[in-house]
Formats: structure tokens, C-alpha cells, sequence
């Protein structure tokens, strides 16, 4: 990539895609391109979603770790799976709605938490 010249397009989506599921190829991409860190891909129909948010939903621990430790921002849907339970709660005391928020692809927040299994078992329960 040129500097100045933005990140084509086909990076992002292989960045986000292979956050679903593919650590070494999130490792790799991002080190040719530390700009992808937060970059967010448009799946359709405003479907967006960043590698953290795949990371997410899918269980990822380490790959949500990884991309965190590197500066990429932390959402209520990321901090569910963790187990960041004073996050989500704190969030949830001053918005209640968020509750029911839908992530990525209209996961819901729960099922963000589930993914997270037993470090994230707080958090299930309160969503519950």
C-alpha cells in the first residue's frame, strides 16, 4: 500500500473475514497494514463489522486479545464475550435498551456473552 492512498477495499474484508476465525492471517494482515486495526467492512444492507466485533461473536478470544492489546476499540459486544462485566453493566445502568442490542449480522448481545463461555458466564447471567 502507498501511504496516503487509504486501504483498498479487498484488505478489509479479508482482515474482518479471517477475524472470524484465523489469528496467523489477522497477524499477518495486520502487520502489512497496522490501518486495518479498526477498519470496518459493510457485509450488506449496513451489516457492518469491524475484526473485533467478528472476533465477538464467534468466540475468539485470542483473537479479540490480540487486536485489543494493539490499540483497536473496545464496544459492548467485544467486553460481553470477555467477561467485562463492570463494562456491560456500567452500559447497560445508563442505557437499558442496550439490553437487546443487536451486533453484527443482529446477534444479540447474549449470544456475544454465550460465545465468551465460562469467562463470560457473569455476564450471560445478567443478560438473561
Amino acid at each position: 500500500m502507498e501511504p496516503n492512498q487509504g486501504i483498498a477495499p479487498e484488505w478489509v474484508k479479508e482482515f474482518v473475514g479471517s477475524a472470524h476465525g484465523d489469528l496467523n492471517r489477522v497477524q499477518q494482515l495486520l502487520e502489512q497494514e497496522p490501518g486495518l486495526l479498526n477498519a470496518a467492512w459493510d457485509w450488506g444492507g449496513g451489516d457492518w463489522e469491524t475484526a473485533l466485533g467478528a472476533a465477538a461473536h464467534m468466540g475468539r478470544r485470542d483473537i479479540a486479545l490480540y487486536l485489543l492489546e494493539r490499540g483497536a476499540r473496545l464496544d459492548l459486544f467485544a467486553a460481553a464475550m470477555l467477561g467485562k462485566l463492570a463494562i456491560v453493566e456500567a452500559m447497560i445502568a445508563d442505557r437499558p435498551e442496550l439490553k437487546q442490542a443487536l451486533g453484527p449480522h443482529g446477534i444479540p448481545l447474549l449470544a456475544h456473552a454465550v460465545a465468551g463461555g465460562e469467562e463470560a458466564s457473569a455476564v450471560a447471567a445478567l443478560l438473561q
